[in-house]
């Protein structure tokens, strides 16, 4: 496939609400997109960067910069090209896997486009919708979290996640598993906030039979995550730690985690979560599928790679306005708890027009 170029754009949406983790409230989301435009047709995908480095060492302009910088140029040296090819040409480069993903993945759409393939049939997928859980926030008191996790589930939502740090975990816990019962599946995230020294605490949430406890060490801490798994009952998920299917690989080896969350854009795309997905399975280790609050566009991919076998538990694939009143593509819409997985060419959806014009900010067009 010859590119006669990419197009980086920047979109700016505000949440439906505030949305507070143990790293920061985000109240606005600062998107990239990018458009890969060939001969014949053209891709696009989502830089799922945030706007600050917190979460993850990449933010949006570092992506923007990088891209135009270095990984757009190193593929004009290439006359034709494919997803695999583009993951060759950025590998030489460190890091900026969210970056990487969003080239890759615009790529890989406008491919599949000509094939007239699906991402969920080059994938592997073998579902034709995916189950959702919902992630819900850090609030100002247990009685506003008790009324949204209400609200998710009356919207038919599967499965909760709640959001933790220090001072925000055993209490908010005791009071949903209180509220709603032992059946509702339940799970946290504490995104790094924890310490090893933190460990009896933890402990602490095992008496309210959860799904999971996600990340609750630094990234880099595998054994901490592996003295935890031997000490705690609650499974422990890695997300942060996990960047590519050999750290997934070292740390099922370690033992540091019992279920694996893939995000394709902290992975460096889906062709990687993919494999990913395949050490998990071929280990035993269940996986789901988190999200990054995504647009129609990286939410559309995410559906595909979450309709694969191994992905057994209810991801954070929510519908489109969990986040968003007005999406940039065809919104996705909850039924009986499920999205249901694009089956058009490549990512399945398309932004629409005015939609995207709306709230894009700037355009940045790089030729090839």
């Amino acid at each position: 496939m010859h590119l006669t170029g990419l197009e980086l754009r920047r979109v700016r949406m505000p949440l439906v609400a505030p949305f507070r983790t143990s790293f920061g409230t985000e109240e606005c989301r600062e998107i990239l997109l990018v458009r890969a435009v060939s001969d014949d047709t053209e891709g696009w995908a989502e830089c799922v960067a945030l706007g600050d480095p917190k979460y993850s060492s990449e933010y949006v302009d570092g992506a923007q910069d990088v891209l135009t910088r270095f990984l757009i140029p190193a593929l004009a040296e290439h006359r034709n090209l494919d997803a695999t090819t583009v993951g060759r040409v950025l590998d030489r480069f460190a890091g900026h896997r969210m970056a990487k993903a969003a080239l890759e993945t615009a790529v890989l759409d406008a491919e599949l486009r000509l094939r007239d393939q699906s991402l969920s049939s080059a994938l592997g997928a073998e579902r034709e919708s995916v189950a959702c859980g919902v992630s819900v926030g850090i609030m100002d008191s247990v009685a506003e979290l008790l009324d949204s996790v209400a609200d998710h589930l009356e919207a038919g939502y599967l499965r909760i996640k709640l959001k933790i740090q220090p001072g925000w975990d055993v209490e908010p816990v005791r009071a949903v598993r209180e509220r709603f019962g032992d059946a509702l599946l339940l799970q946290v995230d504490a995104n790094t906030a924890y310490h090893r020294s933190d460990v009896r605490h933890l402990a602490e949430l095992d008496r309210y039979g959860l799904l999971l406890i996600e990340q609750p060490l630094a990234e880099e801490d595998l054994l901490g995550h592996a003295h935890l798994v031997r000490t705690l009952t609650t499974p422990i998920c890695l997300d942060e730690s996990i960047t590519s299917a050999r750290s997934a690989a070292d740390a099922i080896a370690l033992k540091a985690c019992d279920v694996i969350n893939i995000k394709p854009g902290r992975v460096g795309g889906y062709l990687e979560a993919r494999r990913v997905h395949d050490v998990c399975v071929a280990h035993g280790i269940p996986v789901w599928c988190g999200g990054m609050l995504e647009t129609g566009i990286g939410r559309a991919a995410n559906v595909a790679l979450a309709a694969l076998p191994g992905f057994v538990l209810p991801g954070d694939t929510s519908a489109s306005n969990r986040y968003y009143r007005n999406d940039i593509t065809a919104p996705f819409v909850l039924q009986d708890g499920h999205l249901k997985v694009p089956t058009g060419p490549g990512i399945g959806v398309e932004p629409l027009k005015d939609a995207l014009a709306d709230v894009t900010t700037a355009t940045f067009w790089n030729p090839l």
